[in-house]
C-alpha cells in the first residue's frame, strides 16, 4: 500500500508571516500537534509543531546543569505569551522531512519513527499535497489484517 492511498489531503496550513496567536488556536482547536508552513502555490517552507511552541518554555540543559531546573509557572506563562505574539517563521523548523506519495507506507512510517515524528508531511518537488500520521498507517495495517481474517 502506498503513502498516496491513505494520507490526508484535507489540511490545514499556515504561512511563514501567519501570527502564532492563530497558530497556536488551531492546534488547539482541531487538535493538530503540527502544521505545514507552505508558501505560494503550496510550496512547503517549514512545519511548526507544538515542540516548536512549548520548547522555550522550560529550561535549558545548562540551566539545569547549573541548578535551575525549578520550573516557574508564571515565567513559563510569560514565555509562552512571548511566543504567542512571534510570527511563524521565528519558530518554523525549516528543514522540513517529507515522504513521496508514492512509496510503501511502511517506509514512510519508519522515517516518521526514525525521526520520532507522529505526522509527516507528504510532497511532490516540494509541494505539500497531503499528511501522512502514524494513525493513518496503523488504520490501514488494521484494515488489511481484518479483511485476511475474514
Amino acid at each position: 500500500m502506498l503513502v498516496e492511498d491513505v494520507m490526508t489531503t484535507s489540511l490545514k496550513t499556515v504561512n511563514p508571516d501567519t501570527p502564532m496567536s492563530e497558530v497556536v488556536s488551531m492546534m488547539c482547536l482541531y487538535r493538530l500537534s503540527g502544521i505545514p508552513v507552505v508558501e505560494d502555490d503550496n510550496k512547503l517552507v517549514g512545519f511548526i509543531s507544538e515542540r516548536d511552541v512549548l520548547d522555550p518554555m522550560f529550561p535549558k540543559m545548562e540551566d539545569m546543569m547549573d541548578g535551575m531546573s525549578a520550573i516557574n509557572m508564571t515565567a513559563a506563562l510569560d514565555k509562552y505569551s512571548n511566543v504567542v505574539e512571534m510570527k511563524v517563521r521565528e519558530l518554523m523548523t525549516t528543514k522540513v522531512i517529507s515522504v513521496s506519495p508514492d512509496i510503501e507506507i511502511l517506509k514512510a512510517a519508519a522515517k516518521m519513527v526514525g525521526n520520532k515524528f507522529r505526522r509527516i508531511p507528504v510532497a511532490v518537488n516540494d509541494r505539500l499535497i497531503g499528511m501522512l500520521s502514524l494513525g493513518d498507517v496503523h488504520k490501514s495495517i488494521y484494515l488489511a489484517h481484518a479483511k485476511t481474517r475474514l
